[in-house]
């Protein structure tokens, strides 16, 4: 009877020793996959940051055309 408990213990310990392991590999391989989509979703942030900075400088050159447009009529 104590033989077949260590013999079960020992095969919990393997089996957990493996699947700790097979974790770990497992991590190790998508490290550089989550590094990809990070370094993707910066570049992506950064593009919108840009894209709204040129469409608000857009608007305000627009606004400023429109204002002195304005003035202009108003001055003839």
């Amino acid at each position: 009877m104590a033989d077949n408990s260590a013999n079960a213990n020992r095969f919990a310990r393997d089996s957990q020793g493996r699947i700790t392991a097979a974790t770990a590999v497992g991590m190790n391989a998508l490290r550089p996959i989550m590094h990809f989509q990070v370094s993707m979703l910066r570049m992506w942030a950064d593009s919108i940051e840009r894209f709204a900075s040129n469409y608000q400088k857009g608007v305000e050159e627009t606004a400023t055309a429109a204002e002195q447009q304005s003035d202009k009529e108003h001055a003839a």
